[in-house]
């Protein structure tokens, strides 16, 4: 009963981290990817140390591609983003910044325009069907519970909570990104998509529990604040949200510091989810349905 007596609390925590979170986006952007922008990105690590980058910009230079972005990704590497190169371009950008150091080549990636655009659209619809299937999913699966909160506030809360559980570590993203020099690219929506299914089901658990204590409290006539309701609902769930999150959370770390570079910052961004998924699950998403159910009384 803690947590539904405290309630208050915790929603102005969670507003004060929504607002960082939304004013990280908005001061730092989220710089897109070539996934979504099109273009080709090398990754170079040196032997040594990293010369200037003034010094690898105008090695760059020497082919023309425009607008180049070079910026350093640890101790000894170094991302180049470039316009679609050729494969002579690549190879010629290769060699001159090769020219006076020992370099080996992580990775290359070359995506068009037209394609990054095509994955821009594809993976918006795909966000949108996922939260329009779970809405439509709760409606129904909580169609014979409809007192004192009636089946689509379900599914309204889970909505507000899921852009709450997104939005939060989109904004970790942003700043990350800004002092790291990382973009958003697939893994970062795989990411997303993941949060959503793993939010949901921390959510449902505990809102499943609030409507077998209804239900059985209307079989058996018991009247039951639904204060109370809530409050036990959240206690007979709360230690397996929580022992769920450390098992994900333990995962996610070994993938951070053991991982591949790549899926590093999928990690990252699935690990800052599910702390603020669970933190939704316990302590905002069902004590939220309280004050929905004295603005439904009141109706």
């Amino acid at each position: 009963m803690y947590i539904v007596t405290h309630r208050s609390l915790f929603f102005w925590i969670t507003g004060i981290i929504l607002a960082a979170a939304i004013g990280s986006i908005l001061i730092f952007g989220l710089p897109l990817g070539i996934d979504f922008t099109g273009g080709s990105l090398m990754q170079v690590s040196y032997q040594n140390s990293v010369p200037p980058l003034a010094t690898i910009e105008k090695q760059v230079a020497v082919v023309p591609l425009g607008l180049v972005s070079v910026r350093t990704m640890g101790t000894n590497e170094i991302s180049i983003r470039t316009r679609t190169m050729t494969p002579a371009e690549h190879d010629a950008v290769l060699a001159s910044i090769s020219s006076n150091a020992s370099t080996t080549e992580l990775s290359y990636s070359s995506v068009g325009p037209a394609l990054g655009s095509q994955f821009t659209n594809k993976a918006l619809w795909a966000i949108f069907v996922v939260i329009l299937v779970i809405v439509l999913y709760i409606a129904f699966a909580f169609r014979k519970v409809s007192r004192p909160v009636p089946s689509w506030g379900y599914g309204l809360t889970v909505i507000t909570m899921l852009a709450i559980d997104l939005i939060v570590p989109t904004g970790f993203y942003a700043a990350y990104a800004h002092f790291t020099g990382a973009e958003v690219d697939s893994l970062f929506i795989v990411a997303l998509l993941a949060l959503l299914g793993y939010v949901v089901n921390d959510i449902i658990v505990v809102f499943d529990r609030v409507r077998e204590h209804l239900a059985k409290n209307e079989k058996m006539g018991v009247k039951e604040e639904f204060e109370v309701t809530i409050g036990k609902s959240i206690n007979e769930t709360m230690m397996r949200s929580i022992n769920t999150a450390l098992t994900v959370a333990l995962a996610l770390l070994v993938l951070i510091f053991f991982g591949a570079p790549a899926t590093r910052n999928f990690a990252l961004v699935m690990l800052v989810g599910v702390v603020a998924g669970t933190f939704s699950s316990i302590c905002r998403s069902a004590p939220l349905l309280i004050p929905i159910a004295k603005w439904f009384t009141k109706k």
